[in-house]
């Protein structure tokens, strides 16, 4: 059942609208459940009272003087008979061993569980709280304080009698006691006084803010954080004391501690318990709200929220109304907050009824995830948590978002989760897939379909692609090009495709798919076909692929229509495969074909296709002039003669020109340039290439009557024809163009030959100077000799050669005058300086 609300929006127990849930509704930080069992069946007949918690169980106390031992499932594990009437407070210390209970007719117990012995005492009045030392067990005065009209401090002397001490009085009716480490907080009706059981000093009072509340009816809530801070909480004021030591050098007479209020703010309702929650504050409030029809108050469900404090404030984390029984009933008195220590759990006591609040784990995260449909946020908190996950099945979650998301009608969002969340579950997939082909959206789980190491069966692979066929061209073709073919019968696909094709025979898309089909069963030369009909780009990758070269022998004419220079480049790396001369042959009707692969040929190798040079000038005469020169001019096999013949016909003059120089008829070719192209510049080019005088000779003979080309020669034969030959050829009173920049040019080459022949001049004279200098400077230097054998005179000569005097042969022709043998033999030959020797 569903007995709490979120912010504080009222869900009662039996039903609620979830038309009116607002999608901005924030997820709850804690759940609730009711504490049942044995727990039931005592509030049916009796009313709870107070209950204080341990880490092992919970003792609880009824308005009937009774006290029970739970275990955390709510089940009685013991039941004490107390006092006729309500039980006030219950305390245990941290062992659980030892139990204070005070009753409303003044009874206090103070007992073992397990030994039953202890403190007994009846008091003339109302005792309204009672607590141990927390270490009340082990030691050995067993400390523990009760209060009714004052707190009195009861503890064991050395004769194991019990020792009473008043820590305080004069303010009202004891209403809360807590006790933690050597701090005992406690609260009357002025105020709440801590007492430090070390020092024996009262440290601190901090008085009510509200006077006009009564403290019976609203009763001060305290709660020790640690063994240091303090939580009160009263009417709707809350304050955060910490208790801190004092500088010794302010003692004085004051006590060694003090307390500072980090924090105090004021809240919306009246609480009736707090607990702390890391560096929050779980409270409990005692709602009253105004009824429009009636003006007066009413009483309403108690929330639970988590308050952040702050120095100067609060801010709300969370907030819960709390449909607890008999709620209307209830006032602030009423209802207890107890929490356990060991984990974060909260116990919202009532009369007639015990809800138990704990912090919302992954498992709960993910619950209200789903409720709320956000079914992505919940697979992805699921898949965080998969280690630990306990109640979830990733899987469980995944399949009812993809259910939301087809009922949503969001198929391809659908699809799309099926490949994380069915996984590896074939048989899953084959149930989706069915289901995507029932609703008629094949399509749309297609592109998710595993393929992989993990497939399905080929049928379902093969009813996806009929589908695709029967509806789309394209996105069958995507299928085909992404899908590895062994996922299917690739025979029946051929078959379902050729069927389509009979209708739509041109069908280029079809028939593409169609050849990548044949590709898949290695049926290359069909789809070699295919792809050679359509002019598909795919054409040379699937050749060089496969290595078909064998099939396109006799399909070079539309290889090379399709794409002439991939063609003619796959020909040429692949000469091995198919020859050269197949390729001429296959060629011979198309030459302008034959000329595109002659040329890239002759670009590769000029002496490789040599046999079809002399064929070649006609084609480059054809289709290609601009390379035929260059053609020429590399070729070392071409016949001249031949080309000569095919260049006049054409009158192609530079290449006739060309020819007619490499021929040796160098004055027919100057005599062209100058007739037929009347380039003076290219006649004066050429007679410097073939370097003759006649040539010359010839074309200042051919110049001397035309005044642009004297102009063009005395610019330019400066430095290979004397120009004084030309220019008294020139007849007198002819008018030459720029007749007086072409003498000063020539002046100029003339002045400028002088110089470098000067500037030469100078250079050489410089360097034999120095080279002579250098070689006397080596001739002067001392030759160091080395014979000490005999006194015999030694003649050394400027080549280091040394012999003895007596070993040179007589003088030469020149008296006084002696050459090295050795030397002299070297110039004349071998086997003279023996000679010498002999005479």
């Amino acid at each position: 059942n569903i007995f709490f609300s979120f912010q504080g929006r009222k869900l009662s127990e039996e039903s609620t609208d979830e038309s009116e849930e607002e999608d901005t509704e924030e997820e709850p930080k804690l759940k609730y459940e009711r504490l049942t069992n044995g727990v039931t069946e005592i509030l049916q007949k009796d009313a709870a009272s107070c209950m204080t918690v341990h880490d092992k169980f919970l003792a609880l106390g009824t308005h009937f003087g009774k006290v029970y031992l739970l275990d955390i499932q709510g089940n009685v594990t013991q039941k004490f008979e107390i006092s006729p009437v309500k039980i006030n407070q219950i305390s245990l210390d941290e062992s659980g061993d030892h139990v204070g209970i005070c009753s409303e007719d003044g009874k206090v117990q103070v007992v073992g569980l397990y030994t039953r012995e202890g403190f007994h005492e009846n008091f003339d009045c109302p005792i309204k709280v009672v607590a141990l030392h927390p270490q009340f067990s082990k030691s050995n005065n067993k400390q523990f304080v009760t209060g009714g009209n004052k707190i009195l401090l009861y503890e064991r002397n050395w004769l194991n009698r019990w020792k009473t001490s008043v820590l305080h009085e004069g303010e009202g009716n004891i209403t809360n006691v807590k006790w933690r480490a050597n701090l005992i907080a406690w609260a009357n009706n002025v105020g709440v006084k801590i007492y430090d059981i070390s020092s024996k000093q009262r440290i601190t009072n901090v008085l009510q803010d509200n006077t006009n509340l009564r403290p019976d009816m609203y009763p001060c809530s305290l709660c020790w954080k640690d063994n240091t801070t303090l939580i009160i909480g009263w009417g709707s004021s809350v304050k955060i004391c910490v208790v801190k030591e004092r500088d010794p050098t302010e003692m004085r007479d004051l006590p060694s501690r003090y307390v500072e209020i980090v924090s105090a703010f004021e809240t919306e309702f009246f609480i009736s318990g707090l607990a702390p929650l890391a560096d929050q504050l779980v409270t409990l409030y005692y709602v009253k709200e105004n009824s429009e029809q009636m003006e007066e108050e009413f009483r309403t469900r108690p929330r639970l929220d988590i308050i952040q404090p702050l120095p100067e404030g609060c801010e709300e984390i969370s907030s819960d109304a709390l449909t607890v029984r008999n709620f209307q009933e209830n006032q602030c008195r009423d209802y207890r907050l107890e929490h356990s220590e060991g984990e974060p759990l909260f116990y919202i006591i009532s009369p007639k009824d015990i809800v138990v609040a704990k912090e919302r784990d992954q498992d709960d995260h993910i619950d209200w995830l789903l409720e709320k449909k956000k079914y992505e946020e919940a697979l992805m908190a699921a898949e965080i948590s998969f280690k630990n996950i306990k109640r979830h099945d990733v899987q469980k979650i995944g399949m009812a978002y993809i259910n939301h998301l087809v009922e949503r009608g969001d198929y391809d969002a659908a699809a799309r989760k099926c490949q994380k969340v069915l996984g590896k579950n074939m048989d899953l997939w084959e149930n989706e897939v069915y289901r995507f082909k029932t609703i008629g959206q094949l399509k749309a789980i297609s592109q998710y379909l595993p393929r992989g190491d993990l497939r399905l069966r080929p049928a379902i692979y093969e009813m996806i692609l009929h589908e695709f066929l029967k509806t789309d061209y394209e996105g069958f073709a995507t299928l085909i090009r992404e899908w590895p073919g062994e996922l299917y019968n690739n025979m029946a696909i051929v078959q379902a495709v050729n069927e389509h094709l009979k209708k739509d025979p041109t069908n280029s898309m079809l028939l593409t798919t169609l050849a990548e089909l044949y590709t898949y069963d290695q049926r290359y030369d069909r789809a070699l076909e295919i792809y050679l009909k359509l002019r598909h780009k795919d054409v040379y990758q699937l050749i060089h692929k496969h290595n078909l070269f064998s099939a396109i022998k006799d399909k070079i004419v539309l290889l090379m229509d399709f794409d002439k220079e991939k063609a003619v480049d796959m020909l040429l790396d692949n000469d091995d495969k198919i020859s050269m001369d197949k390729v001429v042959e296959e060629l011979k009707d198309r030459p302008e074909l034959l000329h595109v692969y002659l040329h890239k040929l002759f670009k590769r190798d000029h002496h490789k296709g040599q046999k079809y040079h002399e064929r070649q000038i006609s084609l480059y005469a054809e289709y290609d002039r601009p390379n035929l020169l260059p053609f020429l001019r590399e070729s070392m096999h071409c016949p001249l003669e031949k080309a000569l013949e095919i260049c006049q016909q054409r009158h192609f003059v530079e290449e006739t020109v060309f020819l007619l120089s490499r021929m040796g008829n160098c004055r027919r070719a100057l005599q062209m340039i100058m007739e037929e192209l009347a380039d003076v510049d290219k006649a004066i080019e050429f007679a410097k290439e073939q370097d003759d005088r006649e040539l010359w000779d010839d074309l200042i003979s051919y110049s001397i009557d035309k005044p642009p080309f004297i102009t063009g020669l005395l610019n330019n034969i400066g430095t290979h024809v004397d120009p004084i030959l030309l220019i008294h050829r020139i007849k007198e009173g002819m008018e030459i163009p720029n007749l007086r920049d072409s003498l000063v040019k020539i002046l100029q080459d003339y002045n400028l030959q002088i110089l470098l022949r000067e500037g030469c001049k100078k250079i050489l004279v410089a360097d034999s100077l120095s080279l002579l200098q250098r070689m006397h400077r080596t001739q002067k230097r001392g030759v160091r000799v080395d014979d000490t054998a005999q006194a015999f005179g030694v003649v050394v000569f400027h080549c280091r050669h040394m012999f003895h005097k007596e070993c040179l042969p007589s003088p030469g022709n020149v008296p006084g005058i002696q050459y090295c043998n050795i030397c002299s033999a070297k110039r004349r030959g071998p086997g003279s300086g023996i000679l010498e020797m002999k005479k």
